[in-house]
Order: structure tokens, then sequence, then C-alpha cells
């Protein structure tokens, strides 16, 4: 039996080995089982035909951009879309094999009426999901949603006639495209980038990563490439998150190699982190704040966005750029209408996720790269002493794993209580800022858990926030 959970706009079902998640990050589960319990092909069908409702305004054919990473569930995830969007009468532009940012600079490139990625991000191997875009390239807000749910629930799909069939192209060119744009664009420095000639270890845990990153690295000047786990198969070697903990063959490469630097990315591009040539990491919380830095100080008084979760050091960036920083609820789509709000130069989250709006209002580890590199390449250092520009606060990230027992709202107003004294923001979840330091727990978006992240000066300082409010978590549930 299992138990339906709401909380911010999430609706999740909750199982201990089955996983269906429905949220603002798209339609997210586990293959195989049952219906309704994981993303099984009629659930797929479902969701895919409610989107195709949705698109429709009856003023002609519509034409969705659909593009997959490269998970084993991959190819039968794309004929079951492709095949359901062309049986409601939709044209499809299959750029096959692809990354998130690619399918969101087609999707106004082709001048479609939405699109479709095929892909789990950073979730392991027997996940995946689809993630869905509007017209513009960007997710579907939460209105929509809501509204896709609503027709998927009523399981009243319309597909047309055989005359009325829409019909799939290839268009495999959209990452050389996607390449172009990023080396096109004014603040990325190919000639700076070239003349430091660095020697780049590549880690894209064997998904399209493995294609675009080295790729883009070319196109930028760089001749000496490392490539492990680049082959686009689908069998991921390690963890695809990109954390510490599942980069210690990149980090040994790096050092063994004697290479300048390691790139990874995780299975959809969206995400990116760098390893120093010690073989330390460079964090992904960096990676959005040292490109925020570069651009901020080449436009001052410009204003910053991030999610709640995200690090102190892009506020403080951004200030000394005499900037405004402005904070979001977790999820793309909430920074991204942060950044509109504020007329952002630069946004996106402390996971590694880069937004440059400029470029299009999704997060791009290709842009990141070229962005990064380029300040890299001006300040003429090594990538360890680099770090040390930045304002350097230390983070911790835990999870609890959700059970049907777990009530996440009576958690968060417990802690509400306890830590009445401490500044509270409830906007998403509940985040305590303290003097030295600030803890925020939430609820994924992405899987059946709730993310415990903590900030401080020191490692020590993290986890010692993180204990405090974890021991309160436990008094709690054990009462």
């Amino acid at each position: 039996m299992c138990k339906t959970s709401e909380c911010n706009g999430l609706v999740s079902i909750n199982f201990v080995f089955m996983t269906l998640i429905k949220s603002i990050s798209g339609i997210r589960g586990t293959i195989g089982g049952k219906v309704g319990d994981n993303l099984t092909p009629p659930d797929i069908v479902r969701f895919i035909g409610a989107y195709a409702e949705m698109i429709k305004d009856g003023s002609g054919r519509p034409k969705v951009v659909v593009g997959r990473d490269a998970r084993v569930s991959g190819p039968m995830v794309n004929l079951l879309v492709t095949g359901t969007l062309v049986a409601c009468g939709i044209d499809v532009i299959d750029l096959g094999l692809s990354t998130t940012p690619t399918v969101e600079l087609a999707v106004p490139g082709e001048n479609a009426d939405g699109g479709i990625i095929i892909t789990a991000s950073h979730n392991p191997a027997q996940w995946n999901a689809l993630k869905l875009l509007n017209a513009k390239g960007e997710f579907i807000s939460g209105a929509e949603g809501e509204k896709l749910l609503a027709i998927a629930a009523k399981d009243e799909i319309t597909y047309v006639d055989f005359k009325n069939i829409g019909e799939i192209t290839s268009a495999g060119d959209w990452l050389f495209r996607h390449v172009q744009m990023v080396c096109d664009y004014p603040l990325v420095d190919i000639n700076a980038i070239r003349s430091r000639g660095f020697k780049v270890a590549v880690d894209a845990v064997n998904s399209t990563g493995g294609i675009a990153i080295p790729l883009l690295l070319q196109a930028l000047g760089i001749t000496e490439i490392v490539e492990i786990f680049c082959e686009p198969d689908g069998n991921f070697p390690h963890n695809p998150e990109p954390l510490p903990e599942h980069l210690t063959e990149i980090s040994r490469v790096v050092v063994e190699q004697k290479c300048d630097l390691g790139i990874v990315v995780d299975p959809d591009v969206d995400r990116l982190c760098f390893v120093s040539e010690d073989g330390t990491i460079f964090g992904e919380e960096y990676t959005l704040v040292a490109v925020a830095d570069y651009m901020l100080s080449r436009n001052k008084g410009r204003a910053s966005v991030s999610n709640l979760s995200s690090t102190r050091a892009l506020r403080d960036i951004t200030l000394k750029h005499g900037g405004n920083y402005e904070a979001s609820a977790v999820g793309e789509v909430n920074v991204v209408e942060k950044m509109k709000a504020t007329n952002a130069l630069i946004g996106g989250e402390g996971n590694g996720g880069v937004i440059v709006p400029d470029l299009h209002y999704g997060r791009d580890a290709l842009i990141g790269a070229g962005l990064f590199l380029s300040h890299l390449a001006h300040s003429g250092m090594k990538m360890s002493e680099f770090k040390r520009v930045f304002p350097l606060y230390e983070m911790s990230k835990n999870k609890i794993e959700l059970t049907e027992q777990i009530n996440v709202d009576s958690i968060l107003e417990h802690l509400k209580t306890v830590f009445k004294n401490e500044q509270l923001n409830n906007t998403d979840g509940l985040k305590i800022d303290f003097e030295n330091g600030w803890v925020h727990m939430r609820k994924s978006n992405t899987e059946p858990i709730i993310r415990l992240y903590a900030e401080g000066r020191t490692r020590e300082e993290a986890e010692s926030l993180t204990r405090q409010v974890r021991n309160e978590v436990d008094d709690f549930l054990n009462s």
C-alpha cells in the first residue's frame, strides 16, 4: 500500500523499492514494476499524452523537440515518447543523444512548441525521467505542471486518425550548434584559454557529456584531453551525482596524468564541477561562484540569483561587485523566475548549475565550462590557488530517507518552534540562519528523501549545525 504526500507543490508516491515522483523537475521514476508505482510504459504514454493535450492550441500541428541522455533505458523510453507524440498528431524533431541545455536551445531554435528531455539527471541508472519544456525551451511552470497532472489523472487522451499522424525528423547537429554558441559568447575568451595550454581530464559518467565536453574543449583550443568514462553507453561507473565521494577516479587521474584540472558533468550535462591539479575537489558550489565573479567583474552592479540551499559565497561576490543578490526556492523553474524578476546577469544552483540568460534560461555545463576556463586563464593561477580567491565556506550535505511514517510538515513545524529565536525562512522547506552559518531542510523534488544541507566557515561548523538539527529531528521522530 502506498501513500501520497504533498509539500510546496510536490506530489510524490513513496515506496521502499518503487518510486514515481511528479514535480516541477518532471516525471521521474525507476524503470520496471507495476503501472502507477514506477515509470512504466503505460505511465510514460499517459503523461506524454497529457503533455500533448496541454500544448495543442488548435492553430495547427504542434512541433516538439526530443533528446535523451545515454541511459540504458533511454532508447525504450524514446520510442514510447516519440510514438505517443506522433499518435497525438504532433511532429517530432529527434535530437537523439543530447544534453538538457542543448534541447533547451533547440526548442526556440527550431521554432517548436515544446521540448522533452529523457533523463533522470543525477539519479542512478535504474531511474529515468521526462523533463518537459515550454515553447521558450524553459521548464513548464508549476501551474502548467498541475494542469498536466489533472489531464493525466482523467486519462482521456485523444489520438488522431491515420491521416493526421505526426512525422519524426532527425536533427543531430544541435550539439555542434550549441558548442558554437558557447564559443561565440562574448565573455568566452578562446585565445586566453588556448594560450594557457591546459591539460584537462574529463569524467562524463559514460553519458552524453562524453560527446559534448571533449567537443567543446577542442573548440576552445585545448588539445590535451584525458577522457575517462566518456563512452556514452549508459553504464555508469559510479554514482552519477558529481559529489566528492563519487569522484575518486578522476582525482587520481588528474594527479597521475599531471593535468591542470578535471571536469565532471552529470548524465544530462546541466551540472558541472571541477577537480584541481592536486586532486582536490574544487567544489560544485564554487562552479557558479567562479563564473559569477568573472561575469560580474565585467558587469558591475548587476544582480545574481541562487537557491536557498546554495553557498553564501555568491552573495558575498555579488555585493563585492556592487550588485544585489536574491535567493529563490530550490528548483530551476524557481531560480529562473527570480532571475527574470530581478533582471539578473547570472544565476543557478549550488549543485554546479550555471544559468546565463543571455544564452538561455537553463542550467548549462557547456557555457559554464567556457566561462570558468576563461576566468581561470585570465587569472594565471593554478586551480588550487584559484579556489582561494573566493570567500571560503564549507558545506555538509546529508539526507533522510522518507518512509510512510514520516510527516515532513510536522518535522518542520517542530523545528520552527525549537529555533524560533533564529532567522527562519519557510519559502521552501525551512532554512535556519545562524550567526555562523545556516541549515536548510527540504523535501527533494527528485528523490524520496529529505535533504539536510548546512554551511559554515569550516567543515566542523557545518557538521556541528547539521548534528544540532538532526538530533532535534531524531528526538521528534522517536517521540
